[in-house]
């Protein structure tokens, strides 16, 4: 084999590996979520003035799922404020992720997820729900939904 024919090989493999590449999703590409919380969504539903809604963010090569919660008009202070999943809508689950620090609005915050817990994310199994007094299960909840 010639030096001319090996260089063509190498090139030619060279391209067919940078194509195989393309056809792979990336893992570094953030998927966003959001979300419309209403006592509505709650099982069962509340009755409330409460809205709220939620913009989220998952990074697959990281695992960190960010986000922040923007309410107003609960029948009073947020007593807690979860994750919740895995579920459907009109589904109640467990919590998943705890909010910690500050529950006044907005809330933000991150977490390193689990290989399970991404999974779930990101085929809609969760979702968020903000507790009060008034409505200890839960006052406003919305499904995290893949933003197109």
């Amino acid at each position: 084999m010639n030096f001319h024919s090996l260089t063509i090989k190498r090139s030619l493999l060279a391209g067919l590996f940078a194509a195989s590449l393309a056809l792979v999703p990336s893992m570094s590409n953030a998927a966003t979520f959001t979300s419309k919380l209403s006592g509505e969504a709650e099982t069962p539903p509340v009755t409330t003035m409460g809205t709220g809604t939620l913009e989220a963010t998952y990074t697959p090569a990281t695992k960190v799922l960010k986000w922040k919660v923007v309410y107003s008009g609960l029948s009073g202070a947020v007593t807690a404020a979860h994750f919740h999943g895995p579920a459907i809508p009109g589904q109640s689950a467990g919590v998943a992720l705890g909010f910690k620090g500050k529950l006044d609005s907005p809330i933000e915050g991150e977490a390193t997820l689990t290989e399970v817990q991404a999974a779930q994310v990101t085929a809609g199994e969760w979702y968020v729900n903000l507790h009060t007094a008034a409505n200890p299960k839960g006052e406003i909840r919305g499904q995290l939904l893949v933003k197109p």
